[in-house]
């Protein structure tokens, strides 16, 4: 009777297990070739302006909302608690810091993620369990270069433009708050942005960006392409597709903060 009990105890400790280093070993092989289709013609450069503007334009409003909120509550924070120690002058940078290296680049990354990542799964799984896809490779189509390679490359180029825009929109909204809520000078608060500008601030956030892009297309792509069972199938790979890629840049966001700034 023990001994059943623990081979039953092992079995459903395996189970998982097993499932997910096969749902891993998927992912890596999608990956390899997601990468190689990226770089080997033929390039459909249509597909890749409709994914630009999908993911680029109409992606806009959403980042600006939301990094020019996420500036102007730091300014207000920051400055409730500096003020206990009279240091309320590092409020500008402070806000400069946190936009460029963390807000604009994670919000951003999530939101594009609940939008567009969702978005990509839902196309690309109705296009599976309608055999849509089939009927690519039937006429000669490789659904990785038509359906794939395009949405990799607008992510990795698009996101970084997001988030480039959204430090602007965030450090402006901090400098709305500071000025005409707090009673900063001017001035004062624009050269106290100035001097603590570093170029590494904006780097860390667009590279971030870069790959933040790139998991949200891949884990949209490879969510969508291995859908099936019908809209509820479609329904279970968009919803995988969003909590994923969030997690991921959740992980990889502590990741690259790591390589930058660690010392």
């Amino acid at each position: 009777m023990m001994t059943r009990n623990f081979q039953n105890f092992l079995r459903a400790l395996g189970k998982p297990l097993v499932l997910f280093i096969i749902r891993f070993g998927e992912l890596v092989q999608f990956l390899v070739k997601t990468l190689y289709h990226c770089f080997a013609p033929p390039f459909y450069f249509k597909n890749f302006g409709r994914q630009l503007l999908d993911m680029g334009f109409y992606s806009l409003p959403v980042v600006g909302l939301t990094t020019i909120f996420a500036g102007m509550v730091i300014a207000l924070q920051s400055y409730s608690g500096f003020a206990r120690f009279g240091a309320e002058s590092a409020v500008a940078s402070v806000v400069f810091i946190s936009v460029t290296r963390e807000l604009a680049p994670v919000l951003s990354a999530l939101m594009v993620a609940g939008r567009i990542g969702a978005a990509m799964a839902a196309e690309i799984g109705t296009m599976r369990v309608t055999e849509q896809i089939d009927a690519l490779q039937t006429l000669s189509t490789n659904p990785f270069k038509y359906l794939v390679a395009p949405r990799v490359w607008s992510g990795l180029i698009v996101l970084p433009i997001l988030v480039f825009l959204g430090d602007i929109i965030g450090i402006f909204g901090g400098y709305v708050v500071g000025v005409y809520k707090l009673g900063f000078n001017p001035a004062n608060y624009i050269n106290s942005t100035l001097e603590n500008m570093e170029a590494l601030d904006i780097i860390s956030g667009l590279v971030k960006a870069s790959v933040f892009g790139f998991i949200i297309a891949l884990m949209g792509c490879y969510n969508g392409y291995r859908s099936k069972g019908g809209a509820q199938g479609v329904g279970e790979a968009t919803t995988n597709a969003v909590v994923s890629a969030s997690i991921l840049i959740l992980i990889f966001n502590y990741i690259l903060t790591e390589v930058f700034f660690s010392k």
